[in-house]
């Protein structure tokens, strides 16, 4: 699969899109994937801390980091956890670039504008005459952190390919 079908995937189980075509959850696909792809190509803002912490494990949630407060926290038992099935899967994964993933899908997460994001996909919630208020587009900002975090941490294989298999898919 490409990482646009599992983009369209991904967005095909958030629950506000259940109903929307495939052709618009694939132009959304595209839009985010290209977003991602534009956000990896820019140049790095100076060094971000990294720190490392037990835990990121819990009933149906497994988080491998989250920046806070300008540092990201990555989650060594999940890590763990996502690097077994990494194993399992057959796939050319080691730990540290599982690492360096998570660290850059954080910092995607804190560098991407998602105003301009969702102008791109150009999801509109209302229309009352000439007044247009934009929506947003639950699952955008994963994929391209996603798609960022690929570009950026040299991973064998699509972070995208990875959600699908932690959700049970693929």
């Amino acid at each position: 699969m490409s990482d646009v079908d599992l983009a369209v995937c991904l967005l095909r189980a958030t629950p506000t899109h259940e109903n929307r075509s495939d052709e618009q959850l694939r132009t959304w696909a595209e839009i985010a994937l290209a977003y991602g792809d534009e956000l990896a190509a820019g140049s790095d803002s100076g060094d971000i801390e990294v720190v490392e912490r037990e835990g990121g494990v819990g009933d149906h949630v497994l988080l491998l980091a989250e920046h806070q407060r300008g540092t990201v926290v990555v989650y060594t038992e999940a890590l763990r956890r996502v690097e077994e099935l990494a194993q399992a899967r057959g796939w050319p994964v080691t730990r540290e670039a599982l690492r360096s993933a998570a660290v850059a899908h954080e910092l995607a997460h804190h560098r991407l504008d998602v105003r301009e994001l969702n102008r791109r996909l150009g999801h509109l919630a209302i229309r009352l005459g000439p007044l247009r208020l934009r929506g947003h587009v639950a699952g955008a900002e994963e994929i391209a952190a996603h798609r960022f975090a690929h570009h950026r941490s040299g991973l064998a294989v699509s972070p995208l390919l990875i959600t699908t298999a932690l959700a049970g898919g693929n």
